[in-house]
């Protein structure tokens, strides 16, 4: 187990820009709709910070999301992720956006997604992780599972492993301990 430990913080130390997918991920994956049919999404704060500490050692972040969401977007704005990318089924399209815009290779980002639609993700980055909850095929192909549930902490685990993994995670926490 240690084996592959060690590998999953070999492949975090190198991304540089880690994406997300939303429904499943940064939330529980619920839609709940009000009485004029607008969805309603619920984010966990303490996913939150671990973006904001994440980009504060240096990692870019970014959403990808089939679905299109003004509540994405007021979520993304808040948390300063710069790269927002929703509304297409075929997140290949959104991904390779990323790279040119970046200048990055797929080897240096991060995808943590939950569903098969973002498998084609999935198989080109060089971190590729799930929850636990995620689709039998996707658990099948990535490289890392986290413990915690989307929406429930399982991207603050992955923001905090990518800061042990390079190495940052005591000059971020130094802030707060005094």
């Amino acid at each position: 187990m240690d084996a592959l430990l060690d590998t999953h913080l070999v492949r975090a130390a190198k991304v540089r820009l880690m994406i997300f997918d939303v429904d499943g991920v940064l939330t529980d994956g619920s839609l709940h709709f009000g009485a004029d049919g607008e969805a309603m999404k619920t984010f966990n704060v303490h996913d939150g910070l671990g973006i904001k500490l994440l980009q504060q050692s240096g990692v870019q972040t970014a959403i990808i999301s089939a679905r299109q969401s003004p509540i994405v977007t007021r979520r993304a704005f808040d948390l300063g992720i710069q790269h927002v990318l929703q509304g297409v089924h075929d997140k290949r399209v959104p991904f390779e956006k990323l790279l040119r815009d970046t200048g990055l290779d797929a080897e240096q980002c991060g995808f943590i997604g939950d569903d098969v639609i973002d498998l084609p993700i999935l198989s080109r980055v060089g971190f590729a992780v799930s929850v636990p909850n995620g689709r039998a095929e996707v658990l099948r192909r990535v490289h890392h599972v986290t413990q915690a549930g989307g929406g429930r902490g399982a991207v603050r685990e992955v923001c905090e492993l990518l800061l042990r993994a390079q190495g940052n995670y005591e000059a971020i926490m130094a802030q707060f301990l005094g």
